[in-house]
């Protein structure tokens, strides 16, 4: 049996994630839930998506992807409709941090998962993180 070498394993990175990456996660992503809802919304950018259609495709409950899809909506970074749903980012440097998160998810899902996880220290820095990047909404 052939080993693979290892240069042509790939591995996922273990470089960290940036400081303003994680502040994003910590403010606006409260769950790996919410987290697989932004993407699934962010991939098809231009569909509305109804909330039982959000249910069946993640395979979870109402309540939850309902909960997931009102702290998104307050973060500004989804916009609901008559009860649908669409990828919304708010700013553009939301947008990009959205877009970093998209990458950091595909190449390093463990540093992603502990940034979500992990317990913040300070209970505001989440919610004053959210002002520093232009979506929270009340």
């Amino acid at each position: 049996m052939a080993k693979a070498s290892p240069e042509r394993v790939k591995t996922p990175s273990s470089e960290p994630l940036t400081p303003d990456l994680s502040a994003f996660i910590e403010s606006a992503v409260p769950s790996v839930w919410a987290l697989e809802t932004l993407l699934l919304l962010r991939a098809d950018p231009d569909r509305a998506w109804p909330v039982d259609r959000l249910v069946a495709e993640l395979r979870a409950n109402p309540t939850l992807v309902t909960d997931c899809l009102g702290v998104l909506e307050r973060a500004g970074l989804v916009h609901g409709e008559e009860g649908s749903f669409r990828y919304a980012p708010a700013s553009s440097v939301m947008r990009t941090l959205c877009d970093e998160l998209e990458a950091a998810y595909r190449e390093r899902p463990v540093a992603v998962v502990n940034t979500i996880t992990r317990r913040r220290s300070d209970p505001l820095k989440g919610f004053a993180d959210s002002f520093r990047f232009g979506g929270w909404t009340s």
